[in-house]
Parts: C-alpha cells; structure tokens; sequence
C-alpha cells in the first residue's frame, strides 16, 4: 500500500494488512540500506518474524522503490560532495537521515503506531540511530545491522569495492545495469553465504524492474555523508540496542560496529562470522539467533516496567 506520510508517498508492507490479528502484537520496523527496496528483506526473515509473534513492516525510502522520487530537488553532484568531505567543509544534502527518520515516524503515525521495536540496515541503521535519539520512548529497541556511526576516522571500503562502486553502467537498459548492479555485489558478497551469479542475476533484473533510481541513490548517498554530528549524539540513546555485524564486510568493515557499540550505553555487539555486506537468504538464520533474543529481552523490559 501507498502512505502519504511526511508530505511524501512511501510504499508500505505491514503484516497486519494480510493478518488483522497482527495488529494486536508488538511492532518490528525494517528500515533498508541505501538505495535498497523493500524486497531485498528475505521472505525466510519475514516469515520467521511474524511466526515469532511480531507485527512487521517494511517499506520503501524516499528516493527509492515505489516511493516518491525526489527528482525535483536536482542531481547531486557527488564528485565535488566528496571533495567538500575530504576536506571538512559543509554539504548541502537535499534531505537529511534525519529526514528519513522523520518519514519513519510520520509512517507509524498514519498507522496509529505509538512504539515499535526498530531495526535499519546498513543506511537504514543509521536512520534508526537518528530514531532512537530523536524519540526514545517511540523506540522499544534498536537493531543496527551492518551500519555504522559516521565518526571520522573510520576504516572504510576495501580497494576493490571502492574501485567496483565508483563504475558505472555502460548505459541504463537492463543489461547493462544488471552486469554492473552484479559487480558491485560480487565485491561486497559473504564468503560463508555464496549466491549463485545467475540467481543474483533474477534478483538484480526484478529490483531494477520495479523501480531504477540513480538519482536517488545519489541524494541518499549525499544524506549519509553530510550527517557528521550523529556519532555525538549516540550517547544519549536510552533504548535496548543491538549492534549486528558481519566479520567480513569489506564496505562497512567490522570496526564501525565496534565503534558504534562503544558510544551507546549498554549495547550488544555481536558479529556473525563470515558475512559480507549483504543479507543473503542463507544468513537468516544466525541473524535470527542474535535477533530474536535482543527483542524479546526489550519486550520483557517493557513489560516490567509498564
């Protein structure tokens, strides 16, 4: 379904849509990474999920899938961007993480959702930091997965994924975006969870089906990198927090949750051996194993204390 929320349109998958009895049970919020759709959750996480009690919804971020592109708002020029950032100086992101944290909350609002437990992966971790520290109370629990706190200093992509994310496709049919979507994935691929090219292949091609943005991808990228101040402010995060981590992510490498972990009071780090930066249907299951304790643990919590 289509929300207009926050004064833009965002495509929403709720459980509760299909289950009118999930509406009764505690909420589980995924934010996706950048640039990502909703379909990207596996079906195996979402089932899991819902078997284990959880009212879950997914959705589409601004600038991406099948919610509102954000084409009036200009082309990032990201080569100067970077540049800026290399040496200090101020961006100027058509929209901020905060903004996309703002969308999440104007979501739960439209519907009549006071808490929900949260958890973002990769840029959606970050927007789900921007969650927690902009409204705890609103945030039974917080799952950073395979993201990062932004601090300066931090390792950052292996030579090889930089060198496969600064190409792009020879031009934007569908042959050629999926060859390079490919490459792209190959570089930052889990050695422990190893997808058949060809089924990467069928899921690149749906993905770019149903909706293509670069420019999206773009200003999302721009909102990350202008968003210097969270690491600060993660300290004042209140909610149960897990820190969910792949060991061998060459993007987002294993010292950025370590990091994060460290600035917020009592979190969990947990790393799971030999996973990319990617969440391939083989990996559900040990996310699984870190996730649903967390949850449940923040629910008892709750329920103590209410």
């Amino acid at each position: 379904m289509n929300l207009l929320v926050n004064g833009i349109k965002l495509e929403v998958e709720d459980s509760a849509s299909t289950y009118p009895s999930h509406l009764q049970r505690p909420v589980l919020l995924l934010i996706m990474g950048l640039g990502l759709q909703l379909i990207e959750w596996p079906q195996a996480l979402l089932q899991e999920l819902q078997d284990a009690g959880y009212r879950v919804i997914c959705f589409d971020n601004r600038d991406s899938g099948l919610s509102s592109a954000l084409d009036h708002l200009g082309k990032p020029k990201l080569t100067w961007s970077l540049l800026r950032f290399q040496m200090g100086l101020e961006l100027h992101p058509a929209y901020t993480v905060g903004d996309m944290a703002s969308d999440t909350f104007a979501l739960l609002d439209a519907l009549g959702i006071e808490r929900a437990h949260v958890l973002g992966m990769s840029m959606g971790g970050m927007v789900a930091q921007r969650m927690a520290i902009a409204a705890p109370r609103r945030v039974l629990s917080l799952c950073s997965l395979m993201s990062s706190s932004g601090a300066k200093g931090l390792p950052g992509p292996t030579p090889q994924v930089l060198k496969a994310m600064m190409q792009r496709p020879g031009a934007q049919d569908e042959a050629s975006v999926v060859a390079h979507t490919l490459q792209v994935l190959q570089a930052i691929a889990s050695p422990a969870y190893a997808t058949p090219p060809e089924q990467l292949r069928q899921h690149i091609s749906q993905a770019y089906r149903r909706s293509y943005r670069p420019l999206g991808i773009k200003r999302q990228m721009l909102a990350v990198m202008a968003d210097t101040t969270r690491a600060a402010l993660l300290a004042q995060i209140s909610s149960p927090t897990l820190v969910l981590h792949g060991r061998s992510d060459p993007l987002v490498p294993f010292a950025c949750a370590e990091d994060t972990a460290r600035r917020i009071a009592g979190a969990t780090l947990l790393g799971i051996e030999g996973l990319g930066h990617e969440l391939p249907q083989q990996a559900v299951p040990p996310v699984l194993a870190a996730l649903l304790p967390h949850l449940l643990a923040a629910q008892l919590r709750t329920a103590t204390s209410a």
